[in-house]
């Protein structure tokens, strides 16, 4: 093998020395990255297989390019497709922010009308969808059931697996987008025992969502402004979040060239999970817990301790405050302006001003992020804790369609398909059950 420290070593680039052997290997640098495909030269001998990275949970292994999402995690930067996350929640709806990740960019009036009007045009799924739901047992919970049936949707629509004619692609995500909030409704309303609520398209996208969700025998259920325009933050905010274990499912699954539907029904049973979605849960739990003020020192000093867990604290990616935080903060207030004030958020107000006081979590960079109020803000809108999931589906919905969309126009992708360490026997002999079983 030729030693490559001869050739001339361009400014961007890792030099490797293997030390087994003594080899030098320049592999170039792009965008802070070097390819995992370059590391295959470097070989102990020519017969042994080349050097590979070992990475689990993909924590420092960049997967694909991507212009849907930005994030800075030491800085606290959220930015969907270049547009900082504080803007797109304080000025923008949700409908045009999908619009924003699906294509890139923001939306001309008519552009937007058309959007709106397709999206409100397809909110009605097939009669059969309604059978296939009343299915289930009456205590199925509302992810698994929000799964199922999106996932059922591909065989409602075969012509989805073309995937490679964009107005095909158009016409999916525009459904999947319109048809989540009925669907997850549904599995809402079959839970409690209650007749689905059809679509009501003369409301908003939030508003309507409302109205499939508690709609009883009023003519027409009117939704409070301030709450519909709460939850329609609340799904700008879960919109995208990059590379996050949903996303990662959807791209993963995607990479087959199987339909959009079934994509998505992977990301959504990644996102069922509860070290992804279910975290907002298991704060409550925890401010339930705790109970009082009063009791907080007590708790505080059993995180130190190592005996309790600070739930909705820190994160993966933010080593600064999730900006997603600060935003559902101050939607509190609103919510809670209509609903009345969650108890538990006095405790949780008291929770965050000790944890950015404490040298304890300062030091740890344990700031909180988006799940910390968005539970409370969930359960002051009368959803049980097995629907928050399914609230963070539909408004990360856009987001898994524009990594979706992304993926399968991208040439460099390749069907997944990662490594291994083996770590079992070789060559074992096989023995006849007559011998093994005497």
């Amino acid at each position: 093998m030729p030693d490559q420290a001869q050739q001339q070593t361009p400014s961007e680039s890792l030099t490797v020395l293997d030390n087994r052997t003594g080899q030098k290997y320049d592999l170039p640098i792009t965008d802070g990255t070097i390819r995992a495909g370059d590391l295959v030269q470097i070989k102990a001998s020519e017969e042994a297989p080349g050097l590979a990275v070992y990475d689990p949970g993909f924590t420092n292994t960049a997967s694909c390019r991507s212009a849907v999402t930005y994030i800075d995690g030491e800085k606290g930067i959220l930015e969907y497709r270049g547009y900082p996350i504080e803007q797109l929640a304080e000025k923008s709806t949700f409908l045009e922010v999908a619009y924003l990740l699906i294509h890139g960019e923001l939306p001309t009036r008519e552009q937007y009308d058309a959007w709106v009007h397709e999206i409100t045009y397809h909110t009605f799924v097939h009669e059969n969808v309604k059978s296939f739901m009343h299915g289930f047992r009456y205590d199925s919970h509302p992810m698994g059931m929000l799964m199922a049936s999106v996932g059922a949707l591909s065989t409602f629509y075969p012509d989805a697996s073309n995937i490679k004619d964009p107005d095909n692609r158009h016409i999916q995500i525009v459904r999947m987008i319109a048809k989540m909030p009925t669907l997850g409704a549904w599995s809402f309303r079959h839970a409690q025992g209650k007749p689905f609520v059809y679509p009501d398209n003369d409301l908003s996208y939030t508003a309507n969502f409302l109205s499939m969700l508690f709609k009883m025998s009023e003519h027409r259920f009117e939704a409070d402004e301030r709450l519909a325009k709460a939850l329609d933050v609340l799904f700008i905010l879960h919109a995208d979040h990059e590379q996050n274990a949903s996303a990662n499912a959807v791209r993963a699954v995607g990479s087959t060239q199987v339909d959009p539907y079934s994509a998505v029904a992977a990301g959504i049973g990644a996102l069922y999970g509860p070290l992804h979605g279910g975290a907002n849960e298991a704060v409550l739990r925890m401010l339930r817990r705790i109970g009082t003020k009063e009791n907080i020192p007590d708790f505080i000093k059993g995180v130190k301790d190592g005996n309790e867990r600070l739930m909705g604290f820190g994160h993966r990616v933010y080593k600064n405050y999730d900006p997603r935080a600060k935003i559902i903060k101050k939607a509190c207030d609103d919510v809670f302006e209509v609903t009345g004030v969650n108890p538990l958020l006095e405790i949780a107000l008291e929770l965050e001003k000790i944890a950015l006081e404490d040298e304890y979590f300062v030091k740890r960079k344990l700031y909180p992020n988006v799940d910390f109020y968005s539970g409370l803000i969930y359960e002051a809108l009368s959803f049980p804790p097995e629907m928050f999931t399914v609230l963070f589906a539909i408004g990360r919905t856009p987001g898994w369609l524009a990594q979706w969309s992304e993926l399968v126009q991208d040439k460099e992708q390749k069907i997944a398909r990662p490594k291994q360490i083996y770590t079992g026997a070789h060559q074992l002999d096989f023995t006849a059950r007559e011998e093994r079983w005497a």
